[in-house]
């Protein structure tokens, strides 16, 4: 085990310090495999969360109901396929064999080792591509607590949506306990010293509340078709996907 750990983060040392042309082919390599692999998902929800959590814990407990219930209404899931959290969460959508579960790996020198709850794997070389690939073929993002990486992504689908790279997509943050803290410093400081202003910090939707979850992704949706079909892309198969699953689903405004 200790051998594998010194021979990824080897690998890691390489590829950041070496200006090797080879590594622009492994970078377009992942992009081009994410793209190939998941531009035909339907409607699908990231769920972000630590890779630490014990199953006894309740936050995995939450996001295995909520990804359940989510897997129930037709959406598929998608994690970054290791542990803990993402566990959890493709543990639920496991569950509906309708749906996909996806995880989206990565070789680290601990810590990610992919569950086996996922119908779908892909494995990428390097976290900013796989990222892009874990927002962008989501309609909606829900953050469950976690540690560098989780914050790293939701302050990463943020970023987007704030300038509106990502349009139409919510922002879920499951664990009012856990997140308060930040949730204050958010308000107190950022926004009252202006670095951010008031629609930016109503991005965020903190709740434990999994139903209200469930159902303002639903209704996102209807949102997000309209803003696709105002921009033109009413013949892509993205847009198409949506629309056949909100009419199968019968979902109105």
């Amino acid at each position: 085990m200790n051998a594998r750990k010194d021979e990824i983060v080897k690998k890691y040392i390489k590829d950041i310090k070496s200006a090797d042309v080879w590594s622009v082919f492994k970078i377009l390599a992942d992009f081009v495999k994410g793209f190939d692999e998941l531009g035909d998902l339907g409607p699908t929800v990231t769920i972000f969360g630590s890779a630490r959590t014990k199953k006894s814990d309740k936050y995995y407990k939450k996001a295995r109901k909520l990804s359940s219930m989510l897997g129930r209404k037709g959406f598929s899931v998608m994690t970054g396929g290791g542990p803990g959290i993402m566990e959890a969460a493709n543990r639920g959508a496991h569950e509906h064999k309708d749906v996909e579960s996806i995880g989206l790996n990565i070789d680290l020198p601990f810590e990610q080792v992919t569950n086996p709850y996922t119908t779908k794997e892909l494995g990428f070389d390097y976290f900013f591509s796989r990222k892009v690939m874990l927002v962008k073929y989501s309609i909606a993002y829900v953050i469950f607590p976690g540690g560098y990486g989780t914050l790293d992504e939701l302050f990463e689908a943020l970023t987007l949506i704030q300038t509106r790279k990502i349009i139409g997509v919510k922002v879920f943050v499951v664990g009012v306990e856990f997140y308060k803290p930040l949730m204050e410093f958010i308000e107190t400081t950022l926004l009252n010293d202006g670095m951010i202003d008031e629609d930016d910090f109503h991005m965020i939707t903190l709740t434990d509340d999994l139903k209200l979850v469930t159902n303002e992704i639903e209704e996102s949706l209807l949102g997000q078709i309209r803003i696709l079909k105002e921009v033109g892309l009413e013949d892509t198969k993205y847009y198409k996907g949506l629309l056949e699953f909100s009419l199968n689903k019968n979902l109105k405004k």
